[in-house]
């Protein structure tokens, strides 16, 4: 039982340390974004329930209750503005260490879960207001309940499968095509054997009625917020303009991990590399193996899942792009990838001795650990600096909401 739990409480402490270590001192100020999310939240808590809000440019409010929430329980301030998006930032490592369980064998999904922990690209973002970390929060917990349900056939399990992916749906903008992820390892296993058909019905049903209220609203009133982003539905663009934005768009965004990254202060240090040297070379191979090894289940279900993260910032104004805070849930097939690089040398043969295989895992621990410590040395000494200018507004919050 210890042995089981340990981990898990490991991954916790140190997720705790990263998102928390001065947490209301990098970044000091707020941006004037995180105002109108604030705004939002609280205008909420003044009208019946609603699916989306046209404040803030437009937003499904999902995630603005619970920043309301947090506001009622502890009063308004900067702290609990950003808040939930701490406390799904810490969450996050121990549910993608349960999923990784079920691939891997000990201890690389620990090994792998303090590499996610420690990317610069994921724990930025647990430590302001954004909503990224509550959107991969219900990706992941979708992803293990189908897990759950591959494994164990609990139809329980399918179900609660289905009502993450519905509340996927109802968050950010880009997880409304997440569905198609259990949906795939669902159809994978059932679509052609006998009686496949009902039991993906267990999924769709609560998927569905979840998501129900917003695509009402949505049929009603636009998407201003979407259409603004959405180059291919502008009229007045050529077919040839279109096609030149995808192939910015392409360019740029398959460059965020290895040549240049997002230039938003606030997303980045800018123009530096989503990937420090080690994750990236490590990533390139792992997504060769992948692709080159398509046919095993797990690398087709990552590699689905890395080019929908993508995808959203391929049909946005390339001027936005690279983009990480839109891309942001590619972050899980990136380690994954990262993983099948690591997966892949342990399975040397002359490696498979025992005192060669602890010999490998200490490396293994050295290197993750030399990239932690350039990842929160990048963030904590570096891109702190960047924050000064990039989280304009240096009035107490409560200033700007009377």
């Amino acid at each position: 039982m210890i042995r089981k739990i340990a981990p898990l409480l490991f991954l916790f402490l140190i997720s705790s340390f990263v998102v928390f270590y001065q947490f209301l001192s990098i970044p000091k100020n707020t941006t004037f974004d995180e105002i109108e999310f604030a705004k939002l939240a609280l205008q909420l808590g003044k009208q019946p329930y609603a699916p989306y809000s046209q404040l803030a440019t437009g937003h499904a409010t999902l995630y603005f209750y619970l920043i309301l929430l947090s506001f009622k329980l502890f009063g308004v301030s900067l702290f609990t503005l950003r808040l939930p998006s701490a406390i799904f930032g810490i969450l996050n490592p121990l549910i993608f260490y349960l999923i990784l369980k079920k691939i891997f064998k000990n201890p690389l999904p620990f090994i792998f879960s303090l590499i996610f922990i420690t990317m610069r690209w994921y724990f930025n973002f647990a430590r302001f207001g954004f909503e990224v970390t509550f959107l991969l929060f219900l990706e992941l917990t979708s992803l293990y309940f189908m897990f759950q349900f591959l494994e164990k056939k609990k139809f329980q399990n399918l179900i609660v499968s289905g009502i993450f992916a519905g509340l996927v749906y109802n968050s950010y903008q880009p997880g409304r095509i997440f569905v198609l992820i259990p949906l795939f390892l669902l159809v994978a296993h059932f679509l052609f054997k006998k009686g496949g058909r009902s039991v993906i019905l267990y999924f769709l049903i609560p998927f569905f009625l979840l998501i129900l209220p917003l695509i009402i609203y949505l049929n009603i009133h636009k998407d201003t917020r979407f259409y603004q982003q959405f180059y291919p539905d502008n009229h007045e663009m050529t077919l040839q303009e279109k096609g030149q934005f995808f192939m910015r768009n392409l360019t740029s965004t398959s460059g965020i991990f290895n040549i240049n990254g997002d230039v938003n202060g606030r997303h980045n240090y800018p123009n530096k590399p989503a990937l420090n040297p080690i994750l990236g070379f490590m990533f390139l191979m792992g997504l060769l193996i992948a692709i080159i090894k398509i046919r095993e289940r797990n690398n087709q279900l990552f590699l689905l899942w890395f080019f929908l993260s993508l995808a959203p910032t391929l049909v946005t104004y390339p001027w936005e792009n690279p983009n990480m805070l839109r891309t942001f849930t590619v972050i899980p097939s990136v380690v994954y990838f990262v993983g099948l690089t690591i997966k892949k040398l342990s399975d040397i043969s002359f490696l498979q001795k025992p005192v060669l295989k602890k010999v490998f895992l200490i490396v293994i621990f050295i290197i993750v650990g030399a990239s932690s410590l350039y990842e929160l040395r990048t963030y904590f000494v570096h891109q702190a600096q960047v924050f000064k200018e990039a989280f304009e507004a240096q009035r107490d919050i409560t200033d700007y909401l009377k």
